[in-house]
C-alpha cells in the first residue's frame, strides 16, 4: 500500500526536516506485519514528495491478526491488506513518523508550527460509506477532498463501483495535523482494525484528535468506528471529549450513515459528565434525568453567569478553541465586545465555521473579534477588556511556562477580572476507566489545595483578590469536577 505527501513550500525539501527522513536516503522500518519504506520520488526546491510504501507479509499478518479478522484459511493469505490503505498503514504512520506527528522538529522548530501547502494521495483506500463519507470526514478539517470510487472492473462498468476510493487531499495545514488526521481517519474509513483494540486506544484517539476531533461534526461516527464499537471504550472517549469542552448531547446520537436504529444495548450510556445531578447536601433535588446537563455546558454557563454578576461588558476568551464560550457570550447582548484568541489557526477556522461567521448579522458581527495568539508572549491586543477567561487552559501549559502566562495575562493585559477554570484532580476517581490525567496533553492537574495556593500567589504578586467557586456535582470528600477562581484587580 502507498501513501505520498507532497509540498510546494519553498524550499520544498524542508519536508525532510519535518518528517525526520533525509530526501537522499531510502529508509526501511520493520513492522510486526511487514516492512515500511520511506523514499522521495522527487526532491527539488519547488516541489518535494515523500512516499511511504508498506509491504505486508501475509504470514506475519496471520500471526498478528485480530479477533475479528476472517478465520477461514484462504482469506488469511489472500486479501486486500497488501494493497489497500487501512489500520496497518495508520500503524506504520504512527511508528515511522512518530516525531513528526508530535509536531517536533529540533533542527527547524519554526517549521513544525507553520501551516504549509500539502497534497496527500492514497491510490486505494477501503471506504465504507463511499466518496461522500471521505469528504464528510476530511473537508471540515480544511482539506480540499477529491475522492473517486474505483470501479470493480473498468472493462465492465455495469458491475458498478468497488468499496475502494482514490483519495487526494489538498490544503494548507501543519504537517503534524495532517499526519494525525490520517492516523485516525484511515481505519475509520475502512471501518476495521487489524489488531487487538486495547483500552489505551482511547488515549491514542484523544491524543491524535487533539484540537480537531471534539468539534468535528462526525465525531460520533469517528469515535465509534475507531474504537471498534467497544461500548465501554466509547463511553470513556465521550467523557474525555466532553471534558475538552466541545462535546454536545447530539454527539451521543447514532450517526445517520451507520444503518438501522440502534437497540437499547447499542445506545451509549450517559457518561460521568452527562449524568443528572445528585441531590444537594441540603436535600434539594437536582434536575430531572431528561434535563441533565453535561459538565462542559455547566462550566460554560457558570462562566457566563459569573461575568454577568461582575457587570462586565467586554470579554476576551484566551484559548477559545472552537468558540463554544464565544458563542455563548455573543448570545447575551450585554456583552458589547467579545474576542476569542487561540494559538491554533485550525481551531479558529473551526470556530468561525461553528459561529456561522459568514452569515452572522452585521450588528452581532461588529461585537466579535477572532485572532491567533500565544498566551505566553506579550501581545497588546490582549489588553483593554473588562474580563479575561482562561477556561480549561492553564493545565495545557508546561509548568516552567506558567510564569510567562501569568505575566502576560495578569501583568501586561491586566483586566479588571480574570476567570480561571481547571480540573480538580481529586475528583478523577469518580470517572470510570480513567487512568492518569483527563487528557494526554494535560501537563498537570491540581488538587483544590494546589489550585488555591497557585491562585493566592498570583493574586498577591499582581495585586488581585481571588474567590473560588465549584462547578458541577460536588462530592462530599473530593469536591467538584471543575474548580474556578475569580480574580478581581485591587484599586
Amino acid at each position: 500500500m502507498l501513501l505520498t505527501i507532497s509540498t510546494t513550500a519553498t524550499p520544498a525539501t524542508d519536508l525532510g526536516f519535518l518528517l525526520h527522513k533525509h530526501p537522499d536516503r531510502v529508509q526501511e522500518f520493520a513492522q510486526s506485519f511487514g516492512t515500511a519504506t520511506v523514499l522521495y520520488p522527487e526532491a527539488g526546491e519547488d516541489r518535494c514528495t515523500a512516499a511511504l510504501l508498506l509491504d505486508v507479509d501475509p504470514v506475519k499478518l496471520v500471526r498478528t491478526r485480530g479477533r475479528t479478522s476472517p478465520d477461514f484459511s484462504l482469506s488469511q493469505y489472500v486479501n486486500d491488506r497488501p494493497y489497500a490503505a487501512s489500520s496497518l498503514l495508520a500503524v506504520a504512520i504512527g511508528d515511522v513518523f512518530r516525531t513528526a506527528r508530535a509536531g517536533r522538529c529540533t533542527a527547524r522548530p519554526e517549521l513544525a508550527a507553520e501551516a504549509m501547502p500539502l497534497e496527500i494521495t492514497i491510490p486505494a483506500l477501503p471506504c465504507r460509506g463511499g466518496p461522500d463519507l471521505a469528504r464528510r470526514l476530511f473537508e471540515p478539517l480544511g482539506w480540499e477532498t477529491e475522492a473517486q470510487a474505483v470501479p470493480l472492473d473498468e472493462a465492465f462498468p455495469e458491475w458498478g463501483d468497488s468499496r475502494y476510493v482514490r483519495l487526494r487531499l489538498r490544503g494548507r495545514l501543519r504537517l503534524a495535523d495532517a499526519l494525525n488526521h490520517l492516523y485516525v481517519l484511515l481505519p475509520v474509513l475502512d471501518d476495521g482494525k487489524h489488531y487487538w483494540i486495547a483500552p489505551d486506544e482511547v488515549d491514542k484517539l484523544i491524543r491524535a484528535g487533539e484540537g480537531w476531533l471534539a468539534p468535528h461534526p462526525e465525531r460520533t461516527l469517528i469515535t465509534r468506528r475507531y474504537l471498534g464499537r467497544r461500548r465501554a471504550l466509547e463511553r470513556t472517549a465521550f467523557a474525555r471529549l466532553a471534558e475538552l469542552g466541545d462535546e454536545t448531547e447530539e454527539a451521543l446520537e447514532p450517526p445517520i450513515e451507520e444503518t438501522p436504529e440502534p437497540t437499547a444495548e447499542e445506545t451509549p450510556e450517559l457518561t460521568v459528565e452527562e449524568t443528572p445531578e445528585r441531590p444537594s447536601a441540603e436535600g434539594e433535588a437536582g434536575p430531572p434525568a431528561d434535563k441533565a446537563v453535561p459538565l462542559n455546558t455547566r462550566r460554560r454557563e457558570e462562566v457566563v453567569r459569573t461575568l454577568q454578576e461582575l457587570g462586565t461588558s467586554s470579554v476576551i476568551d484566551l484559548g477559545c478553541g472552537s468558540g463554544q464560550l464565544v458563542g455563548a457570550l455573543l448570545a447575551e447582548p450585554r456583552f458589547a465586545r467579545v474576542t476569542g484568541v487561540d494559538v491554533s489557526t485550525l481551531a479558529l477556522t473551526i470556530a468561525a465555521r461553528k459561529l456561522r461567521l459568514e452569515r452572522m448579522p452585521d450588528a452581532k458581527r461588529a461585537r466579535l473579534t477572532l485572532f491567533q495568539g500565544a498566551l505566553t508572549y506579550t501581545d497588546p491586543r490582549f489588553a483593554g477588556y473588562d474580563a479575561a477567561v482562561l477556561m480549561e487552559v492553564i493545565e495545557h501549559v508546561d509548568p516552567p511556562r506558567l510564569a510567562a502566562l501569568e505575566r502576560v495575562v495578569f501583568g501586561h493585559a491586566a483586566p479588571q477580572h480574570v476567570i480561571v477554570t481547571t480540573p480538580n484532580s481529586e475528583y478523577n476517581v469518580n470517572y470510570e476507566f480513567l487512568t492518569g490525567m483527563r487528557h494526554p496533553d494535560h501537563r498537570f492537574e491540581w488538587t483544590r489545595a494546589e489550585f488555591a495556593a497557585w491562585a493566592a500567589r498570583v493574586a498577591a504578586e499582581y495585586h488581585y483578590t481571588v474567590t473560588f467557586k465549584p462547578v458541577g456535582d460536588e462530592d462530599p470528600d473530593k469536591g467538584s469536577p471543575t474548580q474556578m477562581g475569580v480574580f478581581t484587580r485591587e484599586h
